[in-house]
């Protein structure tokens, strides 16, 4: 079980992501850096894997050797102190074993990890050897973020397309590996949006069982959503450096994800699948209130 004994709640929180990238900027460390960003947090950025990609898809990736990630994450914490990791894509064996050797000896006080394993299409994306490299990484992990074919894969059950058996399947994976459970329902086909935050031991304080905090939105029309997944994840671990509190840090991510994915079809970026719009929020307000963000600059 991984407790978050020497998490230091601070105003703007270092956070570090461990991804691959985007040339277009909707999905990998280009989103994790800016939902760092527009949730008040520092970004910093190690990357695993180069991605030619564009909003139409992947069209090939290079991997740099593991002892070169390894010295990109050496660099980084041997000077700055972080408050939180993010971690994504990691490809391979080489690449988790260097993630989880890493995570060891810097030992920092959050970690959040979306394990992607399988495409919302069922497709998977890392081979057996791979998949059972990141079910082990789970346990050093205080949250995971599976969407639905992820967390069939990591509790070896069926792909479900129903939310209680999502939910329970979310405590069978808190309750094995000692780590809060985000189940993700956006590609449920229902009405509204739900997430929860399922937790078997007590970590999510006051929630209206004891285990589960939900929170569900309307649905948005929209195919600009590319990249979600990675934006949700880094979004919720900067607002847990910053309060320390579980539900809140959905509460805030998921207000802030509604209205990206509402305005984002705004920035017309690409002919495919979109990005959402990260800062919408951020720009919204500066033109409300203008004076606030000019006094920023004196």
């Amino acid at each position: 079980m991984v407790f978050l004994n020497d998490l230091n709640p601070r105003e703007v929180p270092r956070i570090l992501s461990i991804a691959g990238t985007d040339p277009t900027g909707g999905a990998g460390i280009q989103a994790d850096l800016k939902s760092i960003a527009a949730l008040g947090g520092y970004g910093m950025a190690v990357v695993t894997s180069l991605v030619a990609q564009n909003t139409r898809g992947v069209r090939s990736v290079h991997t740099p050797p593991p002892t070169f990630l390894g010295e990109q994450l050496d660099a980084v914490s041997d000077d700055v102190t972080i408050d939180a990791v993010k971690i994504g894509m990691l490809g391979d064996v080489a690449t988790i074993t260097v993630v989880r050797e890493w995570l060891g000896r810097a030992q920092p006080p959050l970690v959040v990890l979306d394990p992607v394993m399988v495409a919302t299409s069922g497709d998977r994306l890392l081979a057996a050897d791979a998949e059972t490299a990141l079910r082990e990484l789970v346990g050093q992990a205080h949250l995971v973020t599976p969407n639905l074919p992820e967390l069939a894969v990591l509790v070896g059950g069926p792909i479900t397309a129903q939310w209680p058996v999502a939910l329970d399947q979310a405590r069978e994976l808190s309750t094995t590996s000692g780590t809060v459970v985000l189940v993700k329902g956006g590609h449920l086909d229902a009405e509204g949006s739900p997430d929860a935050l399922v937790d078997t031991s007590g970590r999510l304080g006051s929630t209206h069982d004891g285990e589960v905090f939900e929170i569900i939105t309307p649905r948005v029309d929209t195919r600009n959503s590319h990249g979600t997944g990675c934006s949700l994840s880094s979004a919720i671990a900067t607002v847990m450096a910053r309060t320390g509190d579980w539900t809140r840090a959905l509460s805030d991510t998921k207000n802030w994800l509604q209205d990206a994915l509402t305005h984002a079809d705004e920035l017309q970026v690409g002919q495919g699948n979109g990005p959402i719009n990260h800062f919408h929020q951020l720009w919204a307000e500066a033109e409300t209130h203008p004076s606030r963000h000019d006094s920023r600059m004196d």
